[in-house]
């Protein structure tokens, strides 16, 4: 199969893309940054309305393949949150999944399957119980850039695409995301839990996430939103003392919500310090088998 992957250079492209090639398949990574990957891997450049048309024509590498992962997007936690911060973590992802979507429009043999980003943001923070796919979309900015990112992947739909709308919790691995962030506190005794503790974090180990994309990518009946966390959320206290056991370090110096806003400002009363309980209620109807689906061999196994 050949597979285009936007956002293939990151986080969880590269990983994902190497895991593709092991697989067999022919992949082309479209990325917006210089990328660190695999030799013999092509690399071409897709637009994401922050900078100018590149002279690469990007768009007939999707001319016959066989799928399309979206996984394009400014980081939302890498930086504090400007006005120019908020509307390029917006533009990085609806922009460039419009041009995805208008590609795909333009080839003479459209692929078959359109795979796009998404994050469990979407429900916002603002309710207790279990969240699976059918629950709405909250208010808050994340929530509301994700309706407007899966707005932009659902004219896919139109275009003879399957559509699936993969919803991201925390990803844990060491080289990068919240659990990497997380660690050199507990290693220098300080760490504990986030603003009392009490939020929910929804987590997925890095290979459940890629063994999922995979999953959803070969499987007919997957369509529409999926949630990509692990069946079991726990709390931030939770999670705080699973790394302290698995790092062999207390987790008891607390951090108060006022000091993680003073650190990185408006980021923390939306996407760090409120939780929500997300549960992959279609991924575990449609069968697929989580190898993490418990925090503590999940975490320990992140930091192997």
């Amino acid at each position: 199969m050949k597979i285009i992957v936007a956002g293939g250079s990151g986080f969880l492209g590269k990983p994902l893309c190497q895991a593709l090639v092991d697989r067999a398949h022919d992949v082309v990574v479209l990325t917006r940054g210089a990328p660190h990957l695999t030799a013999g891997r092509p690399v071409l450049w897709i637009p994401d309305g922050t900078a100018p048309p590149d002279t690469v024509d990007w768009t007939q590498e999707l001319d016959g393949a066989s799928a399309v992962i979206n996984l394009s997007g400014a980081g939302i936690a890498d930086k504090r949150w400007s006005h120019a911060r908020k509307e390029l973590i917006r533009k990085s992802r609806v922009l460039s999944t419009r041009s995805l979507v208008a590609a795909v429009r333009q080839v003479k043999t459209r692929p078959p399957v359109f795979l796009n980003a998404s994050g469990a943001g979407y429900y916002g923070t603002a309710n207790p119980e279990p969240l699976d796919e059918s629950y709405p979309p909250g208010s808050d900015f994340l929530s509301t850039v994700c309706v407007d990112w899966e707005a932009e992947a659902h004219a896919a739909t139109a275009l003879g695409c399957r559509l699936v709308i993969v919803r991201n919790g925390i990803v844990l691995a060491s080289d990068g995301g919240a659990l990497a962030k997380m660690v050199p506190a507990f290693r220098w005794f300080v760490g504990g839990p986030i603003a009392g503790g009490r939020q929910m974090m929804s987590w997925i180990h890095r290979d459940d996430w890629i063994a999922l994309v995979i999953w959803a990518i070969e499987t007919p009946a997957v369509s529409d939103a999926i949630n990509a966390t692990a069946p079991n959320p726990v709390s931030n206290r939770e999670f705080s003392a699973a790394l302290g056991r698995v790092l062999h370090r207390p987790s008891l110096m607390p951090m108060p919500g006022w000091m993680l806003r003073l650190l990185v400002g408006e980021v923390a009363n939306v996407a760090l310090i409120p939780g929500a309980r997300v549960i992959p209620a279609r991924a575990l109807q449609l069968g697929f088998k989580f190898k993490f689906p418990e925090l503590q061999p999940a975490m320990a196994a992140a930091l192997r």
